[in-house]
């Protein structure tokens, strides 16, 4: 046998744990496949005895992102033997936390009316949770292992009836007045991975959280319960007992939705749209909003419409990264388009790409962009539309990382902001929030609806702004020249550090520790901030933030779901009229140019 890094006595210990889990596996495809990997890595194939290091190595963590991973056997990966623990954890952790809070007052029904008595449930303490999943591989069967798990401990279980968003399955969560929430999702991961998103709602969660995704600590909570689950032979598994929610709760989701048009203050709907949900669920559920809504012109992007878990046409389903969007885009100008409108396949998200109106070239617009677009259009309907009055009393919210347009556009709508960490389990506990997003592509456009980000409710509220700009002869490039005429024009861009050793970023983020940039693009530092001490009410986490004399900012942290070191940069310039905006945007770029070759020199990059 060739040496390996794992050394004889490691590898051996690797192939008794793998041989154990191969017997002890309920998926005989996953327990084949291993099978497979262990002769091969006995002949001393490198890939065979990676994939076995890899999977039986360590033990996938459960986090605030809850589960995240490569589909495959071993306890570092995504399989019905992690899933079952996973659902055996999280339902011991619903029962304590129902039991604590007493039976509470009456939840809605699985109908969606609320029932004061709710039946035996509410009396009795019973939990109720509602499971919920898209159409990648083994998403199905992750979400029936979890309703037999949730249903086998005593929780009335609601499992969705059909592959939706990750939006609808949060609707449903509130709307059912469930104690949790589980969606079986890897969102926009490669085709290889699945995951397990976990939300909280009424006894189970504080007014802050209730109906959005987990936070620390009780992530760890539930881990160690996780932890102490029984080995996966021993964990009970209910035949039936469950509900199978019908086809309404989804009807009752897109209704609602649609309900968020307002046709009597924007009219207009002569807009052409191209859409795509990247091989994901969005698709069908998308139509069927902008169709109810009044935009009836749309055009699905063929190639991509149905969902695939394959996702064929793209390299990565991710409307961020480069050539996702292409198909849409040759769609686009094939038609006349617009706007064109990305999901990504949970839907949560939604990109958006616009016609440059001086070249004529489609552009897509970046997250901080679509983020105060949407801002100053929802400022906007509260300004005409009396039904909006909660908005005037609303706060805003979006990421530390994000642009700080969003906070100018606050200010002057005399509206209150707030900035918080980095992830939407975060934005979606602001109190009082109307409106959140960031940067990656993530809005929250009706708090009231969905605690937590919604791509397709996002789509309809882009719709009707492009749609509006569009009657009053403008567009959305021309809206956000104006944002900058009277906010100044804000700049941002990204570095990515990708790293294939964890403990390399630490050692970066030590590095700028302790020998810190004392300028970016040649303007002095004048405000640098430690986020692992906390700052401005917001919890203690790894990141570096620096501000300089003309307000360009930089921030470093470490990805919390990826081996990435992410950079973020911001700069500032006021505009004095149009004729100036050509100029004063080449002089932005040139900065901020300047600025990301400071912080690789900062990085030794």
């Amino acid at each position: 046998m060739s040496a390996t890094p794992t050394g004889v006595d490691g590898l051996d210990e690797l192939r008794a744990r793998a041989e154990a889990w191969a017997a002890a596996d309920p998926d005989p495809e996953t327990a084949a496949r291993l099978r497979e990997t262990l002769a091969q890595a006995s002949e001393g194939q490198p890939a065979a005895v990676q994939e076995l290091t890899d999977a039986f190595g360590g033990t996938l963590q459960f986090g605030t992102a809850g589960l995240r991973a490569a589909l495959g056997p071993g306890p570092n990966r995504m399989n019905r033997v992690v899933v079952r623990r996973a659902a055996a954890g999280l339902a011991a952790f619903l029962r304590e936390r129902v039991a604590a809070a007493g039976s509470g007052p009456g939840r809605a029904a699985p109908g969606g009316s609320t029932d004061d008595a709710d039946g035996a449930a509410a009396r009795s303490g019973r939990p109720r949770a509602v499971v919920g999943y898209d159409a990648r591989t083994n998403s199905d069967v992750f979400a029936r292992e979890t309703a037999a798990v949730f249903t086998a401990a005593g929780i009335e279980t609601l499992l969705m009836p059909a592959p939706l968003p990750t939006p609808v399955l949060a609707y449903a969560l509130r709307e059912l007045g469930c104690d949790g929430g589980v969606m079986v999702t890897a969102s926009h991961n490669p085709p290889q991975d699945n995951g397990y998103k976990v939300y909280l709602g009424g006894r189970a969660a504080d007014d802050a959280g209730r109906g959005a995704q987990i936070v620390a600590p009780i992530d760890a909570e539930i881990a160690a319960l996780i932890d102490a689950a029984a080995p996966v032979g021993d964990i009970p598994l209910a035949e039936d007992g469950w509900t199978v929610l019908g086809a309404g709760i989804a009807a009752d989701y897109r209704d609602a939705v649609v309900g968020l048009a307002r046709p009597e203050a924007f009219p207009a709907r002569d807009l052409r749209i191209v859409h795509t949900p990247l091989h994901g669920v969005g698709g069908g559920t998308a139509l069927e909003v902008l169709h109810g809504a009044g935009f009836t012109d749309v055009t699905p992007v063929a190639a991509q419409a149905e969902p695939d878990p394959t996702f064929p046409t793209v390299a990565f389903p991710n409307p961020e990264e480069a050539g996702a969007l292409d198909l849409a885009l040759e769609t686009a100008r094939a038609v006349g388009a617009d706007l064109v409108i990305a999901n990504d396949p949970d839907a949560d998200r939604c990109a958006a790409a616009i016609p440059d109106p001086e070249t004529g070239e489609w552009r897509m617009l970046t997250g901080d962009e679509l983020g105060a677009l949407l801002g100053a259009h929802i400022v906007r309907r509260a300004e005409v539309d009396p039904t909006e009055h909660a908005l005037r009393a609303g706060v805003f919210a979006n990421s530390i990382v994000s642009s700080r347009l969003l906070s100018r556009i606050a200010e002057a709508a005399g509206l209150e902001h707030r900035e918080t960490l980095t992830g939407f389990k975060w934005i979606a506990r602001v109190p009082g929030l109307v409106y959140g997003y960031e940067e990656a592509l993530g809005y929250c456009v009706a708090p009231e609806l969905v605690k937590d980000k919604d791509g397709i409710s996002a789509a309809l509220l882009v719709a009707e702004l492009a749609a509006a700009a569009k009657a009053e002869g403008g567009s959305l490039a021309r809206r956000l020249d104006e944002l900058a005429l009277r906010h100044g024009l804000h700049l941002t861009d990204q570095l990515s550090v990708r790293v294939a050793d964890l403990g390399l970023l630490g050692a970066m983020m030590t590095r700028l520790r302790q020998d810190p940039p004392e300028s970016f693009a040649d303007s002095p530092v004048e405000s640098a901030v430690d986020l692992a001490a906390g700052s401005d009410g917001l919890p203690p986490t790894d990141g570096l933030l620096w501000t300089t004399r003309d307000s360009t900012r930089v921030i470093v942290r470490p990805s919390g779901t990826e081996p990435k070191l992410k950079c973020y940069l911001e700069v500032v310039r006021a505009v004095d009229s149009v004729l100036e905006l050509p100029e004063v945007r080449a002089e932005a770029r040139q900065a901020m140019d300047a600025a990301l070759e400071d912080v690789r020199e900062a990085l030794g990059l």
